[in-house]
């Protein structure tokens, strides 16, 4: 949550290293265009292996949950 918002808020995220930061701007002033799509993927590369741990932790919590509810319903009509 604190990431997506984090994200929301910032206006231009620069996640080049140095190297990279100056092959893409030398590209940009040579009149390529290969470098313009550079800072996106870098946040892409990135964002990904997080978005992956959260869904599995979502799932892992939602099925844990459900199990727990399952749990408590059959100890109630066992009590009954």
């Amino acid at each position: 949550m604190f990431l997506c918002c984090l994200l929301i808020g910032i206006e231009d995220i620069w996640a080049q290293c140095p190297m990279c930061k100056a092959a893409a701007e030398s590209n940009l002033k040579q009149g390529g265009k290969h470098g313009a799509g550079l800072n996106a993927g870098i946040l892409y590369l990135f964002i990904t292996p997080y978005l992956i741990v959260m869904t599995v932790g979502l799932l892992w919590w939602w099925n844990h949950r459900k199990a727990n509810q399952e749990e408590a319903l059959q100890e109630r009509m066992g009590v009954e």
